[in-house]
């Protein structure tokens, strides 16, 4: 007879876009959508952000997202960005696509001589020709005289008036990157940006095959993501121009249906409705690698650990398997009464209180923690 062999684990790179797809026009997310992030990323997967918005914006929405130690896609693809709350900024900038945008200045004003003109200043907010509307631009305003919103080269401006968007052809026959995020506004960003260019440069860093990319959205915006996609996802609520570009159509918002995509790339069978969320994340990575695992965790200040990840065993040499978002914050003690829930098997010793047999280990910048081998349940 031969010996049953076990799926090999394939990490996805999962880009998804945020408003109208992981948080409501209300800017609130459901907590079916956040427990599914934090599963999908505790099995492995490489869960991207992909969105329109400023870095301001997208960061504000990733930390109600759980999303602070993912890579991000900003501004409609000119900004990539390593979210890390270790940094002093919370974010390391990865790929920044500045442009002259002195023509589109020029010619917006030509166009349409009444409108407001805003160039993106990355990590802060604004430099605006005239205050625009508190809830239309995120971070901070600053009014400046034309002739620097000429002057400067930046990641993109954001044009706002009445019917603009009839005038996006004319602007686009610059050079430009031109979208419309309404009747009444267009983002202009450099040659050639867009979310799907800034995925695929990430995804080639990354060494993810392209058969594992999968992308969510529902906005015009996100059309060439849908289609750069190996499979792609319009949202139930999307136009019907953004459903017939994807591979398929999940839910609406409201039916989170960016939560039914994530749960779909689930290892099968695991029992996450049963177990409490640190369990759950736990039983997923296991039963993801496929592979000899530990989970390792750092301290701060205080008992509590601050961060919590799997590692497997790949060829020889630990590599980092993903997070586990609920240990952070968890104890030692902790963690293993939900590894021994989700009925995972750990080393102990042979008598007294069989405590768990953590072991010293540093994560590449000497900074000491401890790991637990995890073993599936048998």
């Amino acid at each position: 007879m031969s010996k049953r062999t076990r799926p090999c684990f394939v990490r996805r790179l999962v880009a998804l876009d945020i408003d109208g797809t992981l948080v409501d026009h209300d800017g609130r997310a459901s907590g079916d959508t956040v427990a599914a992030l934090a599963l999908v990323r505790a099995a492995g997967h490489e869960v991207v952000p992909a969105t329109g918005r400023s870095l301001v914006g997208m960061a504000a929405a990733a930390t109600r997202l759980g999303l602070t130690d993912a890579f991000a896609v900003c501004s409609n693809g000119a900004l990539t960005v390593r979210l890390d709350a270790s940094a002093p900024s919370g974010y390391l900038i990865q790929h920044a696509h500045r442009f002259d945008t002195s023509h589109v200045v020029r010619l917006a004003r030509d166009l349409v001589p009444g409108v407001r003109i805003a160039a993106e200043d990355v990590g802060w907010g604004w430099r605006v020709s005239e205050p625009f509307g508190p809830d239309l631009l995120n971070g901070e305003q600053k009014q400046v005289p034309l002739i620097d919103l000429r002057a400067a080269r930046s990641t993109r401006i954001a044009l706002h008036a009445p019917g603009i968007r009839r005038r996006a052809g004319a602007l686009a026959a610059s050079g430009a990157t031109v979208i419309a995020g309404g009747p009444d506004w267009l983002d202009v960003t450099a040659p050639g940006t867009g979310k799907a260019p800034a995925l695929e440069r990430l995804r080639t860093a990354l060494g993810v095959p392209h058969e594992a990319t999968v992308a969510v959205g529902d906005g015009p915006n996100d059309l060439e993501m849908l289609t750069w996609a190996h499979r792609g996802v319009a949202m139930g609520h999307a136009s019907a121009e953004v459903r017939a570009a994807a591979d398929e159509v999940t839910g609406t918002i409201d039916e989170h249906g960016a939560a039914s995509v994530l749960l779909g790339l689930l290892p099968a069978g695991a029992p996450v409705d049963v177990l409490s969320p640190l369990a759950a994340q736990l039983s997923v990575a296991v039963s993801s690698a496929h592979a000899p695992m530990s989970v390792r965790v750092w301290h701060g200040r205080h008992t509590e650990v601050a961060r919590c990840d799997t590692w497997v065993l790949h060829e020889g040499f630990w590599r980092r398997h993903g997070p586990v978002p609920a240990g952070a914050g968890a104890t030692m003690r902790s963690i293993e009464r939900s590894a021994r829930e989700a009925g995972l098997a750990y080393p102990r010793g042979t008598v007294g209180r069989r405590r768990a047999h953590w072991r010293s280990v540093q994560d590449g910048t000497g900074r000491n923690g401890f790991e637990l081998p995890l073993l599936p349940p048998r």
